[in-house]
């Protein structure tokens, strides 16, 4: 065992040795790097390697109720990043559970969503560590210590949080976008319904015609259409619906259809009053930007106004104080 250890101490020693004499004093850092590169590029096909869908094994006639099968599977695990499903997702459900939500309301609704945000946010933050190390490293003069590891601690760390922001400005983009058709949604759902469609087939309907025009709204619904086809609860799936998107108008709408499924009154009915609403609502908020927009303009006028106006006023006077003051200093010497 001895005579092992000392033959291995030998052998790294030489290759240190070697490292240095070819490539300089970083010679064992630009090894361990491509080592490093080297073990990723071998293990991102085994981590990317997915799993035979099961669905392949039957032949379905029609491909649609082969599309949505696998859309509502869309939040089961779909074999990306399996081998590090252990490492990757948190263990606490309900941990688990908040992320996924998060994700969902950004339009990441894939099964393997919670790994790839984990696996980004470290594989980002490392890396930018290691680009700041890198970097601070090669630079020809010797950089102060604590000034390098601030500027590699400060790289690690945007990103590790640059995920996180990503995907909170997503949600805000996509609510917005929904908040904002919504509205024209409950109108042409109006419509579909007061013509004998029923919700889920009027909700399907409008799905379609707004994939153009707001697809972010034509998803949800169309996730709404196909859990519907399928037999879920109805109240279970106005809910969820209401909570991927988040946004208060969707939730709105989805406390009205439960109170009118549960009392049995007439969807149309409820649906044109709240219709209704929404168009008044929305008038009130194109109102309210209004009404803020002369708030926001007074900073920018200020800004680039005022002090060219003061620039113009006072420049010429305190020119000729300025001269005033030199000549009697010419005149004192």
């Amino acid at each position: 065992m001895a005579g092992l250890l000392e033959f291995l101490k030998g052998f790294f020693d030489r290759v240190v040795a070697a490292l240095v004499e070819n490539y300089g004093p970083a010679g064992p850092f630009y090894a361990l790097a491509a080592l490093s590169i080297l073990m990723v590029l071998v293990a991102i096909p085994l981590v990317l390697r997915k799993k035979k869908d099961p669905l392949e094994r039957f032949n379905f006639r029609d491909d649609r109720l082969k599309s949505e099968l696998v859309n509502l599977r869309s939040d089961k695990d779909d074999g990306k990043l399996g081998a590090l499903k252990n490492y990757l997702e948190p263990k606490e459900k309900k941990e688990m559970d908040e992320l996924r939500t998060q994700l969902k309301r950004a339009g990441y609704t894939g099964g393997s969503a919670v790994r790839m945000y984990v696996l980004l946010r470290v594989g980002l933050g490392l890396g930018l560590l290691l680009f700041g190390v890198v970097v601070t490293f090669l630079i020809p003069e010797k950089p102060n210590v604590g000034v390098a590891l601030i500027f590699s601690s400060l790289l690690g760390l945007a990103g590790f949080l640059f995920p996180t922001f990503w995907v909170k400005r997503r949600i805000g983009r996509r609510q917005e976008d929904i908040e904002r058709a919504f509205p024209d949604a409950m109108d042409m759902i109006l419509v579909c319904i007061e013509g004998g469609q029923s919700l889920d087939q009027a909700m399907a309907r409008v799905g379609k015609e707004m994939q153009k025009s707001a697809d972010a709204l034509a998803n949800e619904l169309q996730i709404v259409t196909q859990e519907f086809r399928v037999g879920k609860d109805r109240i279970a799936v106005l809910r969820d619906f209401a909570e991927r998107t988040a946004v208060n108008d969707v939730g709105s709408f989805v406390t009205v259809m439960i109170q009118s499924i549960a009392f049995g009154t007439s969807v149309a009915d409820a649906l044109r009053v709240y219709a209704a609403e929404m168009r008044d609502k929305r008038l009130m908020r194109a109102e309210e930007k209004a009404n803020v927009l002369p708030t926001k303009l007074t900073l920018g006028t200020m800004l680039f106004t005022v002090p060219p106006l003061v620039l113009i006023l006072v420049g010429p006077s305190f020119i000729q104080i300025l001269r005033s003051f030199a000549q009697l200093s010419g005149v004192a010497q």
